[in-house]
């Protein structure tokens, strides 16, 4: 059977001991320390960020950016519906409403028009009913599996309404959308540096912004919200999401095989199109245009059942058998039971993609043997 392949998994570049061993050297373990500075300033240069606070998940980059953003119980946040729940979990956290937008069919990510058909109809409800709730806060825009967002779109109806963007790039690390790196775009950037993404910390995440006074206040949130005194005062509620010193170090050397990693993954995916090119019902997740560049984080493919002799459950179920490991697209959020009573607008659009898509392995570090196995199983499962 051979070993197992997985979708995505961590492919170390060489440096990152180099770092980690400076850290046990001097004995700097602890959270915050030379690695955590060295790599803040890295991402900066690697993304065109400004200002940047590492922390110990995306998740907790999107959770202190909501807050940041003033969001408080009653008030709504709107966010993508075809997404992971860490990119709406935040919004419960604080006790507002999740308002969750489709997606538009070429991207996969949040339909413009939709998010302005949902902003002006809560703005409708709240005026009906005199006191009926809180405001909407901000609108968190996912770029899906590397993909980025129709930005200007986005950003020209968040701009009409006044409402701030946090942009969820966990998966879109060196993707860039106009001929800037995904996250620059709006009020604030989420990363992701979990053990499945293009690089990885193990666990991990930033905050990025060209506010420099926000990234400090998240990077006092991020630290228990310790007041300047010599003993331990708290004038706010903090949170322990501070990135340590060791997994900074990792962070590092990933970060210089990042461009590297972007254009393995770019290749993979080339192969797969070469793959399939001649197999009919079979559609990938693609760049619309020339402002789009995705780093093709994973490759995803959709399967019309009706031409292409299959579908995507018989697929998975093939690889599974072989060891290889595939992974249905997200089922939006509109349709996850914890998140059932939430507004959401929808076209269809999401759950035709989940219902008949699915991830392919798409680590860099897949070796010529592991494409010859993909390679049989979906010649076997397409007849080619």
């Amino acid at each position: 059977m051979g070993k197992k392949i997985y979708l995505c998994s961590p492919h170390m570049g060489g440096g990152e001991m180099k770092y980690v061993k400076e850290a046990f050297d001097s004995n700097w373990v602890a959270p915050l320390g030379p690695n955590v500075d060295g790599f803040e300033k890295e991402l900066c240069d690697a993304t065109g960020a400004k200002h940047v606070a590492a922390l110990s998940s995306g998740t907790a980059a999107i959770h202190l950016s909501l807050i940041m953003l003033g969001v408080k119980p009653g008030d709504y946040v709107i966010g993508t519906s075809f997404t992971f729940s860490a990119t709406v979990n935040p919004i419960a956290y604080l006790g507002a409403t999740p308002v969750l937008v489709d997606s538009e069919p070429e991207t996969w990510n949040m339909d413009p028009e939709l998010l302005e058909e949902a902003i002006r109809k809560v703005k409708g409800e709240r005026r009906k009913v005199k006191g009926k709730g809180g405001e909407i806060k901000a609108i968190v825009v996912a770029h899906l599996y590397g993909m980025p967002a129709k930005m200007r779109e986005i950003m020209a109806v968040a701009d009409k309404y006044g409402i701030p963007v946090v942009e969820d790039a966990a998966e879109a690390l060196g993707s860039e959308y106009m001929g800037r790196r995904v996250g620059c775009n709006s009020k604030f950037g989420i990363l992701s540096f979990n053990g499945n993404k293009i690089i990885t910390t193990s666990g991990g995440g930033a905050l990025i912004s060209d506010d420099a006074a926000l990234i400090e206040k998240a990077r006092f949130l991020a630290t228990q919200a310790r007041d300047p005194a010599p003993h331990y005062q708290h004038s706010e509620i903090g949170y322990n999401y501070r990135m340590s010193n060791v997994v900074a170090g990792v962070g590092r050397g990933q970060l210089e095989v990042l461009d590297l990693r972007v254009r393995q993954h770019r290749e993979i995916n080339a192969w797969y199109r070469e793959l399939l090119k001649d197999v009919p019902g079979v559609t990938f997740q693609s760049e619309p245009s020339s402002d789009f560049l995705s780093n093709f984080w994973l490759t995803c493919i959709v399967i019309d059942p009706a031409v292409a002799g299959t579908d995507r459950e018989k697929l998975r179920l093939a690889f599974e058998a072989a060891n290889i490991e595939s992974r249905p697209l997200w089922k939006p959020m509109h349709l996850q039971p914890v998140f059932a009573g939430c507004p959401a607008y929808v076209n269809g659009t999401s759950e035709r993609l989940f219902n008949n898509g699915l991830c392919l392995p798409s680590g860099s570090n897949i070796d010529e043997d592991g494409r010859r196995r993909i390679a049989e199983v979906l010649k076997q499962e397409f007849n080619v």
